[in-house]
């Protein structure tokens, strides 16, 4: 940590003298909070996001051609084959798990990590809980460990371990799951001067999800990764409890096609559907945010059908290659930063804090997905259907919830146990009239559902399988419909 001169000449250096106007008032432990967050702060790079995003307007990026990506369909025929492919790389140990898990659940109305939110409907088993059971059922099947790298941030870092201590690292073991953080940057204002958030604190925020190249790293993750014979990383964040989080045809494409980066795409609802676009800009592969479509207007175009033309939509499922993260990072003063105009919370100069109610300020980002403009393969790209596999959730009502979570498990477990013969009940427009829900270590797919269901009576019980609030009738024993 920097000395009080050290921080002070380095902030007055860099234009940010500001920070240190509360010192005398200040005691010894928020002096020690104040110069900890600035020895925190890159300042070379925050003078550069400065000058191009705050003191500058720069002009957004033009492309001669746009084109949708090329993504491997649902029923590629040689699906079989990328499915054979990431198997072997499963059982052969090169597979290693990396989980964004740095946010709250305030939107949710959680007090706490939202990884720890309670998602299952009958059981409260949380995202954190269904993500480990579907590596204990992996494990099992393949032989192999998963080593998980989660990315927490400093604002919920403390309670994740907690919650894994308290939960016994859900059987998994201490030694195969590795906690990193990602850094913070500055919140600056419209003059880009650093806001305080307190008299000995700095407005700060978690440099994006493009922040795990540079916490890979430094953290030592892919010293670990490489020590226990893994070269491949399923990304995926946390938030999304039906996320295949290692995938034998996801990884037997990228394994089979030696690609550096692959990414999951869905179809996009509509065009104005809030989700990244994947495409071809220049020739080059690349994902436009959707708050920038605008500045794109072909990407909103339809066909005659009225599909969505750029329909490769971002889920946040990714594979990338160890020796390629190491390649990012040794170049990353050159990746792309991102800026949100957003209301942030401030002290003023008399000391007083303001909740302001316009934006007042920017927020500085990295996206991940922004790795993708340098691969040196062709671009792999990997269709996926919504349901079983994407189901983000940002809130707790709406599109992206926790309410549409639960529909879409009622949903999609209602079709495993009909394959079974059992009828649960379903409501005139054909949902399912009550909820369901079943154990990621019980079973990742329909098939393993059907297969070890065999001999059972419903509902069995939650602990293994399924549970429902209401009776399911036997149709048929599950044997006779396997």
């Amino acid at each position: 940590m920097l000395t009080y001169e050290e921080a002070h000449n380095r902030a007055a250096e860099f234009g940010q003298g500001h920070l240190f106007q509360f010192w005398g008032q200040l005691n010894e432990a928020e002096r020690g909070a104040l110069l900890s967050d600035i020895s925190e702060i890159d300042f070379p790079l925050m003078r550069r996001l400065i000058a191009h995003w705050v003191l500058s307007e720069p002009e957004p990026e033009r492309f001669e051609h746009i084109a949708p990506v090329p993504v491997i369909p649902l029923n590629a025929p040689d699906s079989a084959e990328a499915w054979a492919a990431g198997e072997d790389a499963l059982r052969a140990g090169r597979v290693g798990l990396f989980l964004v898990a740095g946010g709250q659940g305030t939107r949710l109305g959680f007090n706490g990590p939202k990884g720890a939110y309670p998602i299952g409907p009958l059981t409260g088993k949380s995202l954190f809980q269904y993500h480990a059971e579907k590596i204990r059922n992996l494990r099992r099947r393949y032989g192999c460990i998963l080593p998980w790298y989660i990315m927490v941030s400093d604002a919920n870092a403390e309670e994740t371990s907690v919650y894994f201590e308290q939960h016994d690292f859900f059987g998994l073991g201490r030694e195969h799951i590795r906690f990193l953080r990602q850094r913070m940057v500055p919140c600056v204002d419209l003059a880009g001067r650093f806001l305080l958030e307190a008299k000995d604190r700095l407005a700060m925020n978690p440099n994006g999800h493009g922040g795990c190249i540079p916490a890979m790293v430094e953290s030592g993750v892919l010293e670990d990764a490489r020590e226990r014979g893994v070269d491949l990383l399923s990304y995926f964040q946390v938030d999304n409890w039906a996320v295949k989080v290692a995938d034998p045809r996801f990884i037997g494409y990228h394994v089979l096609r030696g690609a550096e980066m692959s990414s999951k795409n869905h179809r996009k609802n509509s065009p104005r559907e809030a989700v990244g676009v994947h495409c071809l800009c220049d020739g080059r592969y690349q994902v436009i945010e959707y708050s920038e479509l605008d500045l794109y207007p072909q990407l909103l175009e339809t066909d005659e059908r009225g599909d969505v033309v750029y329909y490769a939509g971002n889920p946040a499922i990714h594979i990338l290659s160890v020796d390629f993260v190491q390649q990012v990072y040794d170049h990353f003063e050159a990746f792309p930063w991102h800026r949100a105009f957003k209301k942030i919370p401030f002290v003023d100069e008399s000391g007083a804090l303001v909740k302001p109610d316009a934006p007042n300020g920017y927020k500085f980002e990295t996206f991940v997905f922004d790795a993708l403009q340098i691969i040196g393969h062709a671009p792999v790209a990997v269709e996926i259907q919504r349901e079983g596999e994407y189901t983000p959730t940002k809130q707790f009502e709406g599109d992206n919830s926790v309410v549409a979570a639960r529909r879409s498990m009622a949903s999609l477990w209602s079709k495993w146990l009909e394959a079974t013969g059992a009828k649960p009940p379903r409501q005139a427009d054909g949902s399912s009239a009550i909820a369901i829900e079943i154990s990621p270590a019980f079973a990742l797919d329909e098939k393993e559902f059907v297969t070890n269901s065999l001999g059972h009576d419903w509902p069995i019980d939650t602990d293994l399988a399924i549970g429902a609030a209401g009776e399911i009738e036997r149709a048929a024993p599950a044997a006779q419909t396997s």
